[in-house]
């Protein structure tokens, strides 16, 4: 149901204080999305607390100190301190008169099953249930299976029969890189409840957003069913590209071409057509693999999500294979500098990241890696404590026999070729994230090994070109 909350909802109820929309919130988990969350709506200008039971954290926090690596969010948090609207705690016991409360822990694939772990949830629902006001809105934020909503409802009833406490779905979309830009320019919110005054209350919260953003309001279990939803199409749109990569490969296509030719049907749209190295991250391997299970759960199959599921773990496998094939066909005693560790850029998460399972697979087939990230190397190095971990991308590729390019950081772009080819042992790049223009490395002297990219669309394109010149001259 699609509704502009300023015309079909109240601006009136237990929880708004004459004439006063801004309210108080607690977020309970200070990770990424509770931190961004609890700040951004601290940015609104509510008073907004945000707990978390890892006393280190928090104490860092309070000393301005920022957990993960998030473009403008240590700017953003010194602001709403000092502006007394955003607070921290340890204890449990400050969410104590808020108006709405946030569940944003983490919810990891369970391991031995592949459903989402949803124990931190369950745990952190059963302590605060009894420290809620009584007419406050209890809020998933965390990416949770559908009817997750339901066993929490059940959870607070049986602590608290006598409340009037209403449990609401308002999944969280948030891409690590431009987390803040996200949240505060959201393509929509999505407010899971069948409960009136908890939709008003909501649509306060982010009345700031009613001018950016559509309002969906919809059941809890379709909110939770959104959220899954959302990222298995996502994961499904970056891994049929990725396949459409290796046929250009096969049949001299370019899949920049192909991407582009595509993409301006606006059916199908530009975004996310982007070849590269398999999907990683914190939310869509983890989620494909929890959509999964639920439907498991429920007696049936999502063959289509299992299918890119298998494709994109097989997809990370591979690109050591073509790094191999390459260098002759073997890396065994070849030295390789491997630029960027983290799945993307613009964040230092190394989680399911491409990048991890690629420089492993190298390992294993006998070559030496030198790594650099602008970010991530000290997630790396508990994963990985094999590689030489370096301060530069020069110093990555010094003596290297190939240079591979894992992640897209804006750095990276813009490579000193000349230097380059002055450090490395042989004049190699392999692009996963198809950075480079064939062109322009060609001019370079370097050999250039790049995604769904091969050289008979290059010689095709400037044939093609020296006829358009030849007609114009």
């Amino acid at each position: 149901m699609w509704r502009d909350p300023a015309k079909a909802l109240p601006r009136s109820g237990p929880c708004l204080r004459s004439g006063d929309i801004r309210m108080r919130v607690a977020v309970i988990g200070a990770g990424y999305v509770g931190l961004v969350s609890g700040v951004c709506l601290a940015d609104f200008g509510h008073r907004v607390t945000c707990i978390d039971t890892d006393g280190h954290r928090i104490a860092a926090l309070a000393r301005g100190k920022i957990p993960i690596f998030e473009p403008g969010l240590d700017a953003l948090v010194a602001a709403n301190v000092r502006g007394g609207r955003l607070a921290f705690a340890a204890d449990l016991a400050a969410v104590s008169g808020a108006d709405a409360v946030f569940i944003a822990v983490g919810t990891p694939t369970r391991r031995g099953d592949g459903h989402a772990d949803l124990s931190f949830v369950y745990d952190a629902v059963k302590d605060v249930a009894p420290l809620l006001a009584e007419t406050a809105i209890l809020v998933t934020k965390s990416t949770v299976p559908v009817g997750t909503g339901d066993e929490i409802e059940r959870i607070v009833r049986r602590q608290r029969p006598n409340a009037d406490i209403a449990v609401v779905s308002n999944p969280e979309f948030l891409r690590e890189g431009t987390a803040i830009e996200d949240f505060t320019h959201p393509d929509r919110v999505v407010i899971g409840t069948d409960d009136a005054r908890a939709r008003a209350v909501l649509a306060d919260i982010y009345r700031p957003l009613l001018a950016a953003a559509p309002f969906v309001y919809v059941g809890r279990r379709t909110a939770e069913l959104i959220k899954y939803a959302a990222n298995a199409f996502l994961a499904t749109k970056i891994t049929f590209i990725n396949e459409i990569a290796d046929l250009c490969e096969r049949v001299g296509g370019d899949v920049e071409d192909v991407a582009r030719g595509i993409g301006l049907d606006e059916r199908i749209g530009p975004k996310f057509l982007r070849a590269g190295p398999g999907i990683g991250g914190s939310c869509l391997p983890k989620d494909g693999l929890a959509l999964i299970k639920t439907a498991h759960d429920h007696g049936m199959q999502l063959r289509l999500i299992e299918t890119v599921c298998g494709v994109n773990e097989a997809r990370k496998r591979a690109m050591a294979g073509k790094i191999a094939a390459a260098l002759d066909g073997s890396v065994r005693g070849k030295t390789l500098g491997v630029l960027g560790l983290t799945f993307k850029a613009d964040t230092d998460d190394t989680r399911d990241s491409p990048s991890i399972a690629l420089i492993a697979g190298l390992l294993d087939l006998g070559a030496t890696v030198r790594a650099y990230d602008p970010a991530g190397m000290a997630q790396a190095k508990l994963l990985l404590p094999a590689v030489n971990y370096c301060n530069s991308a020069y110093a990555a590729a010094a003596g290297a026999d190939a240079l591979v390019i894992a992640t897209e950081w804006r750095q990276f772009r813009t490579l000193d070729l000349v230097q380059l080819r002055r450090v490395m042992a042989q004049p190699l790049i392999v692009d996963l994230r198809n950075v480079y223009d064939l062109e322009h490395m060609k001019r370079a002297n370097f050999r250039y090994v790049a995604l769904g990219r091969s050289e008979r669309a290059a010689v095709a394109v400037r044939m093609q070109r020296q006829r358009l010149r030849a007609l114009s001259a």
